[in-house]
């Protein structure tokens, strides 16, 4: 083996050269303990029982029917991309990538599985699971952005490090990132596919977390597009304001935060008109009967 071979590859040069193939692979049948050398550059059959779980898996939720038809394939075919994995001991392996073929090899029945042997600490192993899996795996918008967070923050990268790791645009990563500013009720719908990613980047422009509730629970509620969702954020972030006393004075602010409130709370542009003596009044137009209707019946949840 070339001294290239043996040299470690440190953080820095991306999942690539983290991963690299040796050009010795060595293939074998249930083997259960390797010598030193051999873990940094062999690929292996291991007993599927001899391997655990990355914990720095970022997927939490794998679907039970992708599994078996990835099962039923692995039974038909065989594992075509080897799984990759750091060796804790003997006959004792830890995962790095590949935690759905090692799951539906399980489920396949198989007894061994293909591994890249790899060393590996805690700091490399996360970064090299974590890049993998938004790289190759059909990620959704919540696990996306907690993985870039947890590169920025456990791995110590900058937004402009991680853009180029994972191959997007430091403007794409910081629109994940903020998703984690939003309510846990709409973080969880949006892991859920309930709402979708454009949904969620309009909700998040606006700062209010009860004006942000009350938008998600209109956009669930009447099947809203992502253009519905824009067009209301745009209305509630500009407001229409009446009145001498809110266009200036101490009063401005605590009535435009009013109406912002209130025209998100209604689904209507509410406008509110205040005098110099701060008296004034509150306008909730609508548009038919239904509309009127359902203005009403927001009234009525409130008693």
């Amino acid at each position: 083996m070339s001294n290239a071979n043996k040299k470690r590859v440190g953080l820095g040069r991306g999942l690539g050269a983290l991963l690299q193939d040796s050009e010795a692979i060595n293939t074998r049948s249930g083997a259960t303990s390797l010598t030193a050398l051999e873990q940094v550059s062999s690929m292996n059959e291991i007993n599927v029982n001899f391997i655990e779980a990355n914990p720095f898996q970022p997927r939490t939720h794998f679907d039970e029917d992708a599994l078996n038809e990835l099962a039923e394939s692995i039974r038909i075919q065989g594992i075509i991309q080897p799984i990759t994995v750091r060796q804790l001991g003997r006959d004792q392996y830890q995962l790095i990538s590949g935690e759905r073929r090692w799951q539906a090899s399980k489920i396949a029945g198989l007894s061994t599985i293909p591994a890249y042997i790899r060393t590996a600490d805690d700091q490399q192993m996360l970064e090299m699971a974590l890049i993998e899996n938004i790289q190759r795996e059909n990620l959704n918008a919540m696990e996306i952005a907690i993985s870039y967070q947890r590169l920025i923050t456990e791995c110590n990268l900058r937004q402009e490090e991680l853009g180029e790791r994972v191959g997007k645009n430091r403007t794409t990563v910081n629109n994940y990132i903020r998703l984690l500013k939003l309510p846990p009720v709409i973080q969880i719908a949006l892991r859920d596919n309930k709402i979708s990613m454009g949904h969620a980047r309009a909700i998040i422009n606006i700062d209010d977390s009860a004006v942000q509730l009350n938008l998600y629970n209109r956009i669930v509620e009447e099947d809203w597009s992502v253009r519905r969702v824009e067009e209301e954020v745009r209305k509630l972030q500009n407001p229409v304001l009446t009145g001498e006393k809110a266009k200036k004075g101490p009063l401005k602010q605590e009535i435009r935060a009013l109406q912002f409130r209130l025209s998100s709370f209604f689904g209507s542009k509410v406008s509110i008109k205040a005098d110099d003596k701060e008296k004034g009044e509150i306008r909730i137009p609508f548009t038919n009967q239904e509309d009127l209707e359902r203005i009403l019946g927001t009234l009525g949840n409130l008693s």
